[in-house]
């Protein structure tokens, strides 16, 4: 896994989905808001299958090679979309980088007038370490939809606000049963969540009596 960026290889969207025929770096990859572009003339965006948790080290890979290559005005952005994720380990919070499209690189590049990928390009991206092949058929990729293309892009802007707390799915009036503590194996209905103190409020029934009592959210599962 790359060390710089703990993640979740869970995903939320699936690229094949937004790949379809259209005319149209951690920091070093986040564009500002005010520099958001969906398409730079002459390109369409494409996506690269590559192993999975080598996505950062493929980006950088390629992003070096078309440099030296001089390849710019072929291959535009190369992107890896990301999400700001808070957790709780040991009481304390941590934000990390969930990555929103494991085992794919997003690739901004012009094709020949046929849809296929130019000679060189093609030779500097398939001889990268951990690549796979682009989605596509007949040896051509496709290009995503212009919204998918927006969606995608949306993501690597970096948002200001806090992250929420990650995994904390509960929601009032949930059933949940307690894993751990003094309430072991207890059961009752989630009253209340703080998603900045990673807590849940459990109505509980102790001796006869609805009680509350306040737990870590890792300490409950849904039943």
């Amino acid at each position: 896994m790359d060390p710089e960026q703990p993640t979740d290889e869970s995903s939320p969207a699936t690229p094949e989905a937004a790949a379809a025929p259209t005319n149209a770096a951690e920091s070093s990859q986040q564009p500002q808001a005010d520099e958001f572009e969906l398409v730079r003339e002459g390109m369409g965006w494409y996506v690269l299958r590559v192993a999975s948790n080598k996505e950062t080290r493929v980006r950088e890979a390629l992003e070096r090679k078309i440099k030296i290559e001089q390849l710019e005005e072929r291959v535009g952005r190369i992107l890896v979309p990301t999400q700001k994720e808070k957790r709780l380990r040991g009481g304390t919070a941590r934000i990390y980088q969930r990555k929103l499209y494991p085992g794919y690189v997003f690739v901004e590049m012009a094709t020949e007038p046929d849809g296929s990928i130019p000679e060189d390009v093609w030779f500097v991206i398939k001889e990268t370490t951990s690549v796979g092949d682009f989605i596509g058929s007949g040896g051509k990729p496709t290009a995503m939809k212009m919204p998918d293309v927006e969606k995608m892009l949306a993501a690597t802007v970096e948002p200001e606000e806090t992250p929420a707390l990650a995994n904390l799915n509960f929601k009032q009036g949930d059933r949940v049963k307690i894993r751990e503590g003094p309430f072991e194996n207890f059961e009752g209905d989630v009253d209340e969540i703080n998603t900045q103190k990673g807590t849940v409020r459990v109505i509980v029934t102790i001796f006869g009596r609805a009680t509350p009592v306040e737990i870590e959210y890792w300490q409950v599962e849904q039943i």
